[in-house]
């Protein structure tokens, strides 16, 4: 059992199978999340077999875990399903717009971060893979993806085989504001990022990189404007495709 305090993003599983029965009962469980109009807005395509992860390995830059991990789970914004109902009950939807896209993504997501919490809680290890929304076309191909069918989060799963170091976090003040927002003063940025430029391993990354600051790791190397500005083209053109936006 995990406590929300002590999570940790995991990237090496061992070998014991992550039965059917028990990934049913969690994706069960996560279904009863909070949903627009109770219209459930996503579906899960759960991928087991060697062959289809090697298919989607690419989308994920070939990080290992996409083939390691016992399960891969995709995460999809789908208004293809309640558009089909629509129409069989003399309906006529009008869900193809990028408002319906951004309805359908937010129930995803917080399906996505539901199921995390329960198959925690059970001991299962997980990572979620933020590569999904950068190559999205690559997945709509190797899932076969109809319209109106738009992956937005995946979620490699399986047992431990790994216990990572904590990963560090903004304290409560930087995130909260109280009644109205309050933008951020130079020194409000020191007390709030200081202590995570100043823990060793940031410093480490900042020497090795030849930077000078930890947040220059950020824009010159890990989400540069250019991939930035690149991946967003292949978003807006696989939403294009995917008829969610003209």
């Amino acid at each position: 059992m995990k406590n929300i305090n002590t999570r940790r993003s995991i990237r090496k599983y061992s070998d014991r199978e992550v039965s059917n029965e028990l990934l049913d009962r969690l994706l069960a469980e996560a279904s009863r999340t909070q949903t627009m109009g109770n219209m459930q807005l996503y579906s899960v395509v759960v991928t087991r077999s060697a062959e289809m992860k090697a298919k989607l390995a690419p989308a994920h830059f070939n990080q290992p875990m996409v083939t390691e991990a016992p399960v891969v789970l995709t995460v999809c914004a789908d208004f293809n399903r309640a558009c089909s109902w629509c129409r069989c009950r003399k309906a006529e939807p009008g869900y193809d717009n990028f408002l319906s896209f951004i309805n359908a993504a937010t129930d995803a997501l917080l399906f996505t971060q539901t199921f995390c919490n329960l198959a925690e809680e059970e001991g299962l290890g997980l990572c979620f893979l933020g590569t999904t929304v950068y190559m999205p076309q690559m997945i709509i191909d190797a899932l076969q993806l109809p319209r109106l069918v738009m992956p937005v989060a995946t979620i490699t799963l399986g047992w431990p085989d790994e216990n990572p170091p904590l990963t560090d976090r903004l304290p409560l003040g930087a995130i909260v504001h109280d009644e109205i927002y309050h933008d951020y003063s130079p020194a409000d940025i020191d007390r709030y990022y200081g202590p995570k430029e100043e823990l060793e391993e940031n410093k480490e990354f900042v020497r090795i990189n030849n930077k000078e600051t930890l947040a220059q790791i950020f824009t010159d190397i890990r989400y540069t404007k250019k991939d930035n500005e690149a991946m967003s083209a292949g978003m807006m053109e696989a939403l294009r495709r995917q008829g969610f936006i003209e």
